[in-house]
């Protein structure tokens, strides 16, 4: 889909952005609940920082550790623990953010988004009030999305960046969908291991060895969801067999490859 074009999505208005986005690392779009059939999804750990600006007339519901909390925007990191996000009418940007540009943007370290879902506002303070109000004011959603495309763009210019031996080692991990060994990481870029983990986990919020479990994951995630077998995905995700597929499943999200399969969730 492309320019202000939308699509029905299981009662979905969905739009994305005319020419994409001017960061890289960054994808977007604009979500509004047309047809009134609510928003009830598991959260589940991903490679991927999810920020969510709500600009509908309801907060969202947040489910958590920490009980419920209505928020109107929210932030989900890459291991955001057990959550479940409810909401009618709502009307929001995604965005889906790597590492990299979370690194950038958000303006915390990842430790800090680690285990919970966090109130937007609480990072960006007024700066996300006045987005949400013009976003709540913009009449189309190719002004809402340019809108968070500038606000973001004027963060990164004067952003912190990521070191290069960390983003080129967390893309390895990516590209080879989470096979890789730490020690090889740490040869690649010409650092020990202990060095390697350390740098990593401060940038990234997870270690080298708990990334590549989570992009493998991922990828199992995905293919549950799409209907594969446990035992077909076990083998096509590198999985030493089914049982090592579940305890990794009941690990990230907390329930068998099963009911994963049958739950609405952010992954997919």
């Amino acid at each position: 889909m492309r320019g202000d074009e939308t699509e029905a999505r299981l009662g979905w208005e969905v739009a994305l952005p005319l020419d994409g986005t001017s960061l890289g690392g960054v994808r977007m779009a604009g979500f509004r609940d047309r047809a009134a059939v609510g928003l009830d999804l598991h959260v589940l750990p991903q490679p991927a920082v999810i920020v969510v600006l709500g600009f509908g007339e309801e907060p969202l519901s947040v489910e958590g550790g920490t009980g419920r909390r209505p928020l109107r925007s929210l932030v989900a990191g890459l291991s955001p623990g057990a959550a479940r996000i409810r909401g009618e009418g709502v009307e929001c940007v995604e965005m889906r953010l790597s590492p990299r540009a979370a690194y950038a943007l958000l303006g915390v370290g990842p430790r800090e988004l680690d285990g919970s879902v966090t109130d937007l506002e609480e990072l960006w303070g007024r700066d996300e009030r006045r987005l949400r109000e013009r976003l709540a004011d913009a009449p189309t959603w190719q002004e809402r999305l340019t809108l968070v495309d500038g606000f973001l763009a004027e963060r990164a210019a004067r952003a912190p960046v990521m070191a290069p031996e960390v983003a080129a080692a967390w893309n390895t991990i990516v590209a080879r969908r989470g096979r890789v060994r730490v020690a090889d990481l740490a040869a690649s870029c010409g650092w020990s291991r202990k060095r390697l983990w350390a740098r990593f986990s401060d940038q990234i919020g997870l270690t080298p060895k708990r990334a590549a479990m989570l992009v493998r994951f991922d990828h199992a995630a995905r293919a549950l969801s799409a209907g594969a077998h446990p035992a077909d995905v076990a083998l096509a995700c590198g999985y030493v067999d089914q049982p090592h597929l579940h305890r990794d499943v009941l690990a990230f999200a907390g329930c068998t490859p099963t009911a994963l399969a049958g739950r609405p969730t952010t992954a997919g």
